[in-house]
């Protein structure tokens, strides 16, 4: 077992790693391309004489839609996932996710059908969230299951690289769309284009995860009939509180560095300070490849150095980066490098999921992060958009405060883990126990 537990990845592991990052990127680009043109969206799905602050407020919120809707979504497919396979359920995410995201590029605007244009968008928006919340948490114990116990630092820090990825695509298509088109034919439907590549991905990404393989913790407890004897998320309510408390705050803070630091900031740049779009796009994308590089580089730390050491570290480096680029955000002579420097400070959250897939026993393991992690990017992921585009009225610093705010939780939560892997593994009574039952990966 210890042999297991300290092999390195193999080809089998790649594999695995490579379509898992591969479908992820291309439904989490399905997910977020509706950020990259939501002043366009806004002016064609709201009456022309709303106020340009308040069709702002009314966008974000139907992209905020997608975020509440995630739990529902997510909770269903983890008990599936819990029951009946990992696999199964990681297929049909990306096909809830590729129908909705087609059928937004086909919508009619508020000028063919009122006021029906903006809730079929809400709708569409709602079905995509439902998908993404059982693809992101099934994606994680998905790999940790394949992986050797000693390499899922690096192999969920791989997996977030990739899903992050998907952004980058968004923000690449959104840069080469804006670069080629001029804003009146963006707007006479330029803007659909997005969409129907987006789901096109989203089919490609459901044809490749039929080569992937059902995870072998999960077949084992088939075999020793060891599936949750109860509800799973029953379990993980009552006899894993802790473990759901530490994964929440974690994923706050996940969805503040990707939420305010990436999605927002591009149009925030524009509003706010008057830089280019396509100047502030392709620093975001400089942005996105530096998170990549960064979730990768905290997924090996969590396995080298623990999670303590890493939170702590990360959280420092991300309050530091992040008050310094908005702080010098006019400067467009300084803004790559500061973008790119915040960017990869952001990528400590790549060892969110080296505690959680790790906090819950195999039995409920999906739905205990499913449920955390869905409910608490709906709570906050959801809701930052429009608390950061209010307080900004207060404001124009208000996304280096949020930023700063949730840098300084995460430095707290590092110190509450110093412990490392006693602290991590029991936070949730004998889940390390549970694990190593599981002979034929020694997770």
């Amino acid at each position: 077992m210890i042999q297991q537990q300290n092999r390195r990845l193999n080809k089998q592991d790649y594999k695995t790693l490579t379509l898992a990052a591969l479908g992820g990127a291309l439904e989490f680009y399905d997910f977020i391309i509706f950020v990259f043109f939501a002043v366009v969206i806004g002016q064609l799905f709201f009456p022309a004489d709303m106020p340009q602050w308040l069709v702002l407020m009314q966008t974000y919120g139907i992209f905020a839609a997608g975020y509440l809707a995630r739990p529902l979504g997510g909770i269903i497919m983890a008990h599936f996932g819990d029951l009946v396979g990992r696999k199964r359920m990681f297929s049909l995410s990306i096909l809830l996710m590729a129908l909705p995201t087609l059928a937004m590029g086909m919508l009619p605007t508020y000028q063919s059908i009122g006021i029906a244009a903006p809730l079929l968008l809400l709708l569409m928006r709602i079905f995509q969230g439902a998908a993404i919340g059982g693809e992101v948490p099934g994606a994680w114990v998905f790999v940790a299951e394949h992986v050797p116990y000693k390499r899922i630092g690096i192999a969920c820090g791989v997996l977030t690289a990739g899903l992050t990825i998907g952004i980058l695509l968004g923000s690449l298509v959104a840069t080469m769309i804006n670069s080629m088109m001029s804003v009146e034919t963006i707007h006479n439907g330029g803007w659909r284009i997005p969409f129907f590549l987006g789901g096109i991905f989203g089919l490609i990404a459901m044809y490749l995860r039929r080569w992937l393989k059902e995870t072998p913790i999960f077949i084992e407890m088939q075999q020793r009939k060891a599936l949750a004897a109860e509800l799973p998320l029953k379990s993980v309510v009552v006899n894993h509180t802790r473990a759901v408390t530490v994964s929440m705050l974690l994923t706050w803070l996940l969805s503040a560095g990707i939420v305010v630091v990436i999605l927002m900031t591009p149009n925030y740049l524009q509003t706010q300070f008057g830089i280019e779009r396509v100047i502030a796009l392709k620093a975001n994308s400089i942005a996105i490849i530096s998170l990549c590089v960064g979730c990768v580089i905290a997924g090996m730390s969590a396995d080298r150095f623990g999670a303590s050491k890493t939170f702590i570290g990360g959280g420092s480096l991300l309050a530091v980066a992040s008050w310094t680029f908005y702080h010098s955000a006019t400067n467009v002579d300084l803004l790559f490098i500061t973008y790119s420097i915040a960017g990869l400070c952001v990528g400590v959250v790549g060892a969110v999921p080296y505690v959680m897939v790790r906090a819950f026993p195999a039995e409920v393991r999906f739905s205990g992060i499913s449920f955390s992690y869905n409910v608490s990017y709906a709570i906050f992921g959801g809701l930052t958009p429009i608390c950061v585009t209010s307080l900004m009225k207060l404001t124009p610093m208000a996304p280096a405060y949020y930023v700063l705010a949730l840098s300084v939780m995460g430095i707290l939560l590092g110190i509450y883990l110093r412990n490392d892997l006693r602290a991590t593994d029991n936070i949730v009574e004998h889940s390390d126990s549970e694990l190593e039952k599981t002979p034929v990966t020694a997770i």
